[in-house]
């Protein structure tokens, strides 16, 4: 995992350590409802309009996604903190199978920290991570990567 933190920025350090906190309980751990109480402040705001505000709702979101998929997990590649701000590179995987060939939805979360480290806010981007062969299968089938970038 590659992580940008001014090392002198404590707070910065603790909503990074709490965001990477909150993604382990919640999806590594199965245990989405402790972690938004204890990672989201209770008026968070979620700007996903999949998902309804407040913390509560976010742990009952990720509980029925979660619920009976024993392989779901999220991967963080990338995690930038700067004082209320962290954003990261993630990897959501086995959120709606269990398929072990899953490769899951590359994501872009910017969560908005409180001064007692507890998300406020949260945006996000979201898009199915293909393969080289196949690159963008909700668009069309068999559609060969342009590029070897890749999503990570």
């Amino acid at each position: 995992m590659l992580v940008l933190i001014d090392p002198k920025d404590a707070r910065a350090i603790r909503n990074k350590d709490n965001i990477l906190g909150m993604y382990d309980l919640m999806i590594n751990q199965g245990k989405p409802e402790e972690a938004a109480a204890r990672f989201m402040a209770p008026a968070y705001v979620q700007h996903n309009p999949l998902i309804p505000d407040g913390a509560d709702s976010l742990g009952k979101f990720f509980g029925q996604v979660i619920n009976g998929r024993t392989r779901a997990r999220v991967d963080v590649h990338k995690i930038i903190a700067v004082g209320d701000y962290v954003w990261s590179h993630v990897n959501f995987r086995n959120l709606f199978n269990d398929d072990p060939q899953d490769t899951g939805i590359a994501g872009v979360d910017i969560f908005k920290m409180d001064s007692d480290g507890k998300a406020i806010e949260h945006w996000d981007a979201l898009q199915v991570v293909g393969t080289p062969e196949s690159a963008a299968n909700w668009y069309a089938p068999n559609v060969p990567a342009a590029n070897p970038n890749g999503m990570f």
